[in-house]
């Protein structure tokens, strides 16, 4: 490649394999002005080059050109790739361009840092990272690198627009073995390769020129992903000596049944332990409830990574010996435990974060991170996360509840929906008693009421060090900073109790100016988007309840009250109610927040920000004392 980039040419010269291409310029001028307009990052160039040579060996080869306008751009500084026993990070070749096309800095792999991927016990894989340093905006940069494959489970998916980076130029080729083939599937986008066939081998090729960037919004449901990509999957592949078909859902389950054959089986003598475990259940519920409770008390959650590329768990006997297990291996160990006691169960494979890809019947995709447990049963399924030892029997969390999983069934993998956690499982309620001092000053005592994914959140909060949980108080809580405070698990519930030198908003001659809630229920401004294009993510369904109760000083009285104040929408509703108790001459300010469904589409975006408009305005609302 020649060095100097001062004027625009792509000439593209296809080659067998990977493509040569001589470039010689990167100009600002040069980028037609609708890609350039509202973009933080323009791809002046990409070739990127994956090829399939047999049914457990790949290579993938990339190419990327980019200028860097400002600082809004500069994650692409970030060059970070993932390595393990499956997939090696050959060369890399990273330039940075002056203005003039001076390659003014040059880093190569041994320039890289790395660190161990993943917080396991035992780890087989690296994260090869740097930061690219530069000094001034814009800028032009270069990167080169090379991955081989020794494991076909992934292919990588073509990538083409992401949000503030506008595309001059680029092409994604993919070349497999006429015999293996591949299946691919555009998403968000109407693009269709240009396919060759050549001897033993086919070649797809997809080419996008002058793209305009897409917008960032805020808070996308990953299955509403809206940006332009196409997703490719194998249909035979292999990873070590475990040979599968991934064609059918079918195939692919029964590929995972076969890892686990022969290390899902306990020992007799645990299998007579678990049977005078539940010998008085009065059915099979309890006795999964008996089991996964031991397993909670018992057992403790480490991370894995060692095996078919983190697929094949260990097996139920190392797991019963050391106490310990990742989410494969210790469902693994709970399925073993419940065919001693004669109970069907079947392990579940899942993406667990906050934004999985839409996964169909048509298409199996190997997008699975996390494995759980589902047991059927008479009146309803049963699902069990093996990982944790806090949450209720037969619940799932926010990372894993209303979303596709694998189940893995003697006949194969069957691709099932996993329950929608509903707002009442939610619970996060607050009931504040409020002592305030003529000065503004005051001791109070809250008590927490919290189910389902709040219940879990304060079990971190009650296991974090002391000026942790301030932070927490105060910041995401947004509680008055206190003096004092003392945060301890009671059998109703999670008590507060604190002491706050200066209650009110503030003062004014004989008046005090009180936030009508002790806890903020609602915290964000949704932002103004015009013609959004992709669903809004709520984050969860929930039912929020805070009654903050002010027992006012001796010689006030009640100056002004808020009105109360109902809001409804179809996804959620707001209603506040404030009065007055002349006997214990104490306001009540009563709020209740409801999230009814998460996921909220496009076309709805405006309507919930009104709704939310209008719960930040009743939340400045104020209560006004006076002393008379």
């Amino acid at each position: 490649m020649k060095k100097c980039l001062v004027f625009f040419v792509a000439a593209f010269l296809w080659a067998s394999g990977y493509a040569q291409i001589p470039m010689t310029s990167y100009v600002l001028a040069a980028i037609p002005e609708s890609v350039k307009k509202d973009a933080d990052v323009v791809k002046r160039y990409e070739n990127v080059f994956f090829e399939v040579t047999d049914i457990d060996r790949a290579e993938l080869k990339s190419h990327t050109v980019y200028t860097i306008f400002s600082d809004k751009g500069s994650h692409i500084l970030n060059f970070r790739v993932q390595a393990n026993k499956f997939r090696m990070l050959g060369e890399v070749d990273i330039r940075v361009y002056d203005a003039f096309g001076k390659a003014v800095q040059k880093f190569k792999r041994k320039d890289l840092l790395s660190y161990a991927d993943g917080d396991g016990l035992i780890d087989d894989g690296k994260v090869f990272y740097m930061r690219i340093p530069v000094t001034y905006y814009p800028v032009t940069v270069e990167i080169n690198y090379e991955l081989r494959y020794k494991g076909t489970l992934f292919y990588p998916s073509y990538d083409i627009l992401s949000p503030g980076v506008g595309v001059e130029m680029s092409v994604f080729t993919a070349k497999v073995p006429k015999g293996l083939d591949l299946r691919f599937k555009p998403s968000n986008v109407d693009i269709k390769p240009e396919i060759t066939e050549e001897e033993k081998y086919k070649s797809y090729r997809w080419t996008v020129k002058n793209l305009s960037p897409v917008k960032y919004e805020e808070d996308v449901i990953g299955e509403s992903d809206g940006y332009p990509s196409v997703v490719l999957a194998p249909n035979k592949f292999k990873m070590d000596d475990y040979e599968g078909d991934m064609s059918t859902w079918r195939n692919f389950g029964m590929w995972y049944a076969n890892l686990k054959k022969g290390i899902d089986v306990l020992p007799e003598n645990k299998k007579s332990f678990f049977r005078n475990l539940v010998q008085n259940a009065k059915d099979d519920r309890e006795k999964v409830k008996l089991v996964y409770e031991y397993l909670q008390k018992n057992f403790r959650y480490v991370s894995i990574q060692l095996g078919i590329g983190g697929y094949r768990p260990l097996a139920a006997t190392f797991t019963d010996d050391k106490k310990y297990g990742d989410c494969k291996g210790l469902s693994n160990y709970v399925q073993a435990a419940l065919e001693a006691v004669n109970v069907k169960s079947y392990q579940a494979l899942i993406y667990r974060d906050a934004n999985p890809r839409l996964l169909t019947n048509d298409f199996p995709l190997n997008e699975f991170n996390h494995v759980i447990l589902l047991v059927p049963d008479k009146k309803d399924t049963i699902w069990l996360e093996c990982t944790s030892k806090t949450l209720d029997f037969d619940k799932l969390d926010i990372s894993t509840e209303n979303r596709h999983a694998l189940v893995v069934t003697e006949e194969g993998g069957v691709l099932v929906r996993t329950p929608d956690s509903r707002p009442e499982e939610n619970l996060f309620s607050v009931r504040t008693t409020v002592e305030l001092q003529e000065g503004g000053e005051a001791k109070t005592s809250t008590l927490f009421t919290t189910t389902g994914y709040y219940k879990e959140e304060m079990n971190e909060v009650l296991m974090a060090k002391k000026d942790e949980q301030k932070q927490i108080l105060v910041r995401y809580w947004q509680i008055k900073q206190p003096d004092n405070f003392e945060l301890a698990k009671k059998e109703q519930g999670t008590a507060l109790d604190m002491e706050i030198e200066k209650v009110p908003e503030f003062i004014a001659g004989n008046k005090m100016f009180l936030a009508p809630r002790f806890i903020k229920l609602w915290r964000s401004k949704l932002p103004a988007v015009e013609n959004r294009k992709q669903d809004y993510f709520l984050g969860l369904t929930f039912d929020k309840r805070d009654t903050t109760i002010f027992k006012m000083p001796a010689g006030f009285t009640v100056d002004a009250l808020p009105k109360g104040k109902e809001l409804n929408c179809p996804y959620a509703s707001y209603t506040t109610k404030y009065w007055f108790n002349e006997e214990e001459k104490a306001i009540y300010s009563s709020t209740q927040l409801l999230i009814k469904q998460y996921r909220v589409p496009a076309a709805a975006y405006n309507e919930v920000k009104k709704f939310f408009d209008e719960v930040l305005l009743d939340d400045a609302q104020r209560i006004v004392i006076k002393k008379s």
